[in-house]
């Protein structure tokens, strides 16, 4: 697990994880229908699998590691992010599954602050590289990443074609 980060990052609490995973399963079912990856209907039930396969024993999963983030003063949790360690033949890389900040605490540093925290713990296991994937129609984050140093790698593209109906 996570070693507690001074007012920044600490490991999710147990009596935090079920809240925060409903949380985050319709949050990425809304964003992959928002980016035109995934159809409406369906959506959340995608979501879930896709946790439920990355996370078969929730904040037990090995190499999974799920933290709270903490304002600067340390009095309260205003969002959460998700890494995982990822062993390759080549060495170990981390990756970004999902950070959140409560609405109400956004444009304040939090992500920054959390991601800045990530950076030592990941190369204490190891870890070349983090890795992440943003939707394109969040330029908000995109921009973050950007000014953390973080670099495209690859770009997913899709267009959505109408069907025809053929006659005769």
């Amino acid at each position: 697990m996570m070693p507690a980060t001074p007012a920044t990052l600490a490991p999710m609490r147990p009596q935090r994880y079920a809240d925060w995973v409903e949380a985050s399963v319709r949050g990425y079912a809304e964003l992959n229908v928002a980016s035109g990856r995934w159809p409406s209907d369906g959506a959340v039930e995608r979501s879930r699998a896709e946790f439920e396969r990355l996370l078969p024993l929730g904040l037990a999963t090995p190499d999974q590691h799920i933290c709270e983030i903490w304002s600067a003063d340390g009095t309260q949790a205003v969002g959460a992010l998700w890494i995982a360690l990822q062993r390759h033949p080549a060495g170990v890389g981390a990756y970004v599954f999902d950070i959140e900040v409560l609405p109400e605490h956004r444009r304040q540093g939090h992500a920054r602050r959390a991601f800045i925290a990530m950076e030592p713990f990941a190369v204490a296991f190891g870890a070349t590289s983090i890795g992440l994937h943003v939707h394109a129609h969040n330029t908000g984050a995109r921009a973050l990443y950007e000014s953390l140093g973080y670099g495209v790698t690859g770009v997913n593209m899709h267009k959505a074609l109408r069907p025809t109906v053929r006659t005769g």
